[in-house]
């Protein structure tokens, strides 16, 4: 039997639920242990799956490449990735892509203490992949459920990490709904827009959404 780690399952989130996502903890003392963060619908994340727009990208590198990518889902709310020289691949993604354009990207999530006590939440992406459109409205189709499950289960007793979100944090779970409804709404404004075929272009969108896993 093989002793090696298995990859945690990366999770799915609006880029506003993990913004806010400011506590981390471990499910034991090995210093090896992963970190994870809490996300305020009750999960926890050790790696995420986020699909959205990148809307810019700049180095911020000093002595060496560092770079900063803007990526906003449909509700506009930003993730901010970073990569440098430990995620050469990444980095060479964000180098080379010209904004405007979908991405996929799987990473881990880092959380940053600053002098005022304010958590900054960014992702250290493993891997960025350029998509399409239709890849980005399954992603939120996909994610809104997930976070409308996650929602559903927070007032389960038996569901600890929910718990752990009451004593965490404060704002409303109801915040996260709506924020789900809205990026769904979204897709139908979208979809709807057309000359001819809106509805069908919805309805397809969402059995798709169901049906396909990323």
């Amino acid at each position: 039997m093989s002793n090696a780690p298995t990859r945690e399952v990366a999770r799915r989130t609006f880029a506003a639920e993990f913004n806010d996502a400011s506590y981390t903890f471990k499910e034991s003392d090995d210093e090896r242990a992963p970190v994870y963060l809490l996300l305020p619908t009750g999960e926890r994340a050790n790696r995420v799956f986020v699909v959205g727009t990148l809307t810019e990208k700049e180095d911020v590198g000093e002595d060496s490449e560092y770079w900063r990518g803007r990526v906003v889902d449909p509700n506009g709310d930003t993730f901010f990735v970073y990569a440098g020289q430990y995620q050469p691949d990444a980095a060479a993604m964000l180098r080379e892509l010209e904004a405007p354009a979908y991405v996929a990207i799987a990473g881990k999530p880092r959380t940053f203490e600053m002098d005022d006590g304010t958590v900054n939440v960014s992702l250290r992406p493993e891997s960025i992949t350029v998509v399409d459109e239709s890849t980005r409205d399954r992603w939120v189709v996909e994610t809104a459920e997930r976070t409308l499950e996650r929602i559903e289960a927070f007032d389960d007793e038996t569901n600890r990490y929910a718990a752990m979100a009451k004593e965490e944090y404060e704002r409303p779970i109801d915040t996260y709904r709506d924020n789900a409804i809205r990026a769904l709404e979204s897709l139908a404004t979208v979809d709807g827009a057309g000359d001819d075929g809106g509805d069908e272009a919805d309805e397809g969108a969402a059995t798709e959404g169901e049906t396909t896993p990323q």
